[in-house]
C-alpha cells in the first residue's frame, strides 16, 4: 500500500494549520530566552540548552522524512525494522542509566522490552483499534514509541531499585539464605519494591491526566480537528496501554534479573 505526499499533507478544506519554516524559526525564541536567563545566571547551560534545541530540530525533521518513507511503502518488514531499531536504542538507553550495576543486565532488559512492548503495541492496534492492515505503520510506529518510552521508564526504575534494595539488604539476605531460604524468598522485598518503584509514576500520571494536564496525543488529535470526545476514547486506550507497559516491564526486569545477585548455588554475590 503507497500513499503520496498528499495524503500527510493538510488540504485546503483541512483544520490542521500548517507551520511553515518561519515559524519554526520564531520558535526558537523561547529557548533563546531560557539561554539568555542561564547566561545571566551563569548557570553554565547556554551551551547544553542551544545543543538540545539543535538536536531537537535535526532529529524530529529526519524523523518526519523517514516516517514519511516507511508510511508510503507500509510494509510489513519495514514496521518490525524500526521496532527493532526502537528496541535497541531504548535498551542502550535504560543501560547507561544503568551503568552502575554490577550484574550484565542486556539479556534482562531485551527481553523485557520486547516481551511487553511488541505483543502490547500489536494487540491494540489490531485488537482494540483495528488497524488494518496488522502492520500498517501509521498506527503501530507512533503507538509502539509511546509503549516503548513509558516501558523504559519503568524497567529502568525497578532495575535500579531491585539491585540497590539488594544491596541495602545485603546481610538480610545472607541470613535469609544461610538459613534454608532460597534466592527467590530473600529477593521477594527487594522485587516488590522494585516493582512498587516502576509502577508509582505511571499510578500518579494516570491518576492526574485530564485534570492537571491534556496528554499529547489528545492534544495533538484536537489541534489536527478532531472530535474532542474520541480524541479522549483514543487517550483512555493509550493511557491504559502505558499503565500495562510499565507494569509488565517493571515485572519482567525484577523476575528476570534478580538472580544475577545470586551465584550459582544459590549464595549472595
Amino acid at each position: 500500500m503507497k500513499h503520496s505526499l498528499a495524503a500527510y499533507t493538510a488540504s485546503p478544506g483541512s483544520q490542521v494549520i500548517p507551520i511553515g519554516n518561519f515559524q519554526l524559526v520564531l520558535a526558537l525564541g523561547f529557548v533563546l530566552i531560557a539561554v539568555g536567563i542561564a547566561l545571566w545566571l551563569r548557570l553554565g547551560l547556554a551551551r547544553r540548552l542551544m545543543t538540545a534545541a539543535a538536536r531537537c530540530y535535526l532529529q524530529l525533521l529526519f524523523l518526519g522524512f523517514v516516517l514519511f518513507f516507511i508510511f508510503s511503502h507500509d510494509h510489513p518488514w519495514l514496521t518490525v525494522a524500526v521496532l527493532l531499531v526502537m528496541i535497541g536504542f531504548g535498551v542502550q538507553n535504560i543501560l547507561s542509566l544503568l551503568k552502575r550495576s554490577p550484574y550484565r543486565l542486556f539479556w534482562p532488559v531485551v527481553t523485557s522490552m520486547s516481551v511487553t512492548g511488541i505483543p502490547i503495541t500489536f494487540i491494540v492496534a489490531a485488537a482494540v483499534i483495528g488497524v488494518t492492515p496488522w502492520y500498517r505503520a501509521q498506527y503501530v510506529i507512533p503507538l509502539a514509541g509511546m509503549v516503548f518510552g513509558n516501558s523504559m521508564d519503568g524497567i529502568a526504575l525497578a532495575a535500579e531499585r531491585m539491585f540497590a534494595d539488594l544491596e541495602a539488604r545485603r546481610d538480610e539476605v545472607r541470613l535469609l539464605i544461610t538459613l534454608g531460604a532460597t534466592p527467590w524468598d530473600a529477593s521477594l522485598p527487594s522485587i516488590r519494591a522494585a516493582v512498587r518503584a516502576g509502577l508509582v509514576p505511571t499510578i500518579n500520571r494516570t491518576a492526574t491526566v485530564g485534570v492537571v494536564s491534556i496528554p499529547g496525543m489528545m492534544t495533538g488529535q484536537i489541534l489536527a480537528g478532531a472530535d474532542p470526545l474520541m480524541a479522549a476514547r483514543y487517550q483512555i486506550v493509550i493511557m491504559l496501554m502505558l499503565a500495562a507497559a510499565s507494569s509488565l516491564g517493571a515485572i519482567t526486569v525484577a523476575l528476570w534479573s534478580y538472580k544475577k545477585a545470586f551465584d550459582s548455588a544459590g549464595a549472595p554475590r
